[in-house]
């Protein structure tokens, strides 16, 4: 693959890099495979990217090395932040107020994933802080798999609403723990307060650009329609530089947008028509992260010991949701099988999970390579696996549409998903 790049680059000299080109290219690829499998399997279209990042990744595409650093971290990051923003924006905090129990099955669905994967891990050998950190990173589903497999079925329902809401939710844990841990991998600290201090910073510096963002927004929804491009350009730009700042200023720049949405959820209650407007910039953001991840992923060591770690892993912290789902379901306001369903559903992992693991990558060089070279091959697996999983419970709670798998051209002027 290297040599058919040099050879590439010695014989095209494009004004804006040859990475731009193969990207570019690769990203043209993945539209058409994501649309293919869509389809003519009904799978989601999330598979298909996943499909072509993994297969350019294993033929050693150059673009993607970890880890990840510079533009492209920076737009994994806002990938993430977009989706993100999006998400908690969807969720209204005086509804935990009339049904708590949901944070509850939250806080306990976050907290068996962490134990399961841990004490799995422990007990095939690997190191605590290992465990530790690939625990701590099991925590968080894909709101961006979630969002895009419930986006291409049209999902609405009960089951719907409470995956993004627990899905959401376990992204804040997720990211604050992961960063407060990151920091401190090295400390010899035992005190509670010292401990406390790192989670105290991440958060404190992400509401400060949350908040900063939201009002922004707010005060732009003052005067302008949000329905408008200009709005949902004024949204992205804002959340890209608050994503540049809450990096540089040490908070989480995914954190800041999740709290950023929460917030002006709060402030602007009415229902939001902005995602739509987003369209294609949104949608491509999104796309490159997926395949970005994969292509990341793929360029990981299998080997059969790391095989078995990654299965172990993917299993544990698939029963754990799901388990966690349903202690907690009495008094939720859904039925068992709804709840069995939700925690099944759960199940994917993406680019949050790959931006965790950069974290802890960047944190320690002597852990990171092996948190990550167990991390990559389960993100990898888990995107795929589990966009199929959310599509099949999505359809079989009824709650939203798929097209039919289809053989041949579309008849003319019928339009098709």
């Amino acid at each position: 693959m290297n040599e058919i790049t040099a050879f590439w680059g010695e014989w095209l000299r494009p004004s804006a890099g040859l990475p731009t080109v193969q990207w570019s290219l690769l990203l043209a690829v993945a539209a058409a495979a994501g649309h293919l499998v869509q389809r003519h399997l009904a799978l989601p279209k999330v598979v298909g990217y996943s499909a072509v990042g993994a297969i350019a990744g294993l033929l050693g595409f150059p673009g993607a090395a970890w880890p990840l650093q510079g533009i492209g971290l920076f737009l994994l990051e806002l990938g993430v932040s977009v989706v993100l923003f999006e998400t908690g924006g969807r969720i209204a905090l005086r509804w935990f107020r009339h049904n708590p129990m949901v944070l509850l099955q939250s806080l306990l669905e976050a907290a068996l994933t962490y134990a399961a994967v841990y004490f799995t891990l422990l007990w095939l050998g690997v190191r605590p802080s290992v465990a530790d950190a690939l625990a701590l990173i099991s925590i968080a589903s894909s709101p961006a798999v979630l969002s895009r497999v419930f986006g291409d079925m049209r999902a609405a329902g009960p089951v719907t609403e409470r995956v993004i809401v627990l899905a959401t939710l376990g992204a804040l844990y997720a990211l604050t723990l992961v960063a407060a841990r990151a920091g401190m991998m090295h400390s010899e600290e035992t005190n509670l307060l010292a401990l406390l201090f790192p989670v105290a910073v991440v958060l404190g510096l992400s509401v400060v650009v949350g908040a900063g963002l939201a009002l922004v927004l707010r005060t732009a929804l003052r005067f302008m329609i949000p329905t408008s491009e200009n709005t949902s350009i004024l949204l992205i730009t804002s959340i890209a530089a608050g994503t540049a700042l809450a990096s540089h200023f040490g908070g989480s720049a995914p954190l800041a947008a999740l709290l950023a949405g929460l917030l002006l959820k709060q402030l602007n209650p009415r229902p939001w028509a902005w995602p739509r407007q987003l369209g294609t910039a949104a949608s491509l953001l999104v796309m490159l992260s997926f395949v970005l991840v994969s292509v990341v992923a793929a360029q990981a060591d299998w080997n059969p010991a790391v095989t078995g770690l990654v299965l172990a892993l993917v299993a544990a912290r698939g029963l754990a949701k799901i388990f966690g789902a349903l202690l907690a379901n009495p008094g939720s306001g859904t039925s068992w099988k709804q709840a069995l369903m939700t925690g099944a559903a759960m199940s994917p992992m993406s680019s949050l999970a790959l931006l965790l693991v950069a974290q802890f990558t960047a944190a320690s060089p002597s852990l990171g390579p092996r948190i990550a070279s167990i991390a990559l091959p389960a993100i990898l697996l888990v995107e795929v696996l589990g966009a199929i999983v959310a599509t099949f419970v999505i359809q079989r709670a009824g709650e939203g549409t798929r097209p039919e798998p289809t053989a041949g051209t579309p008849a003319s002027g019928v339009q098709r998903a």
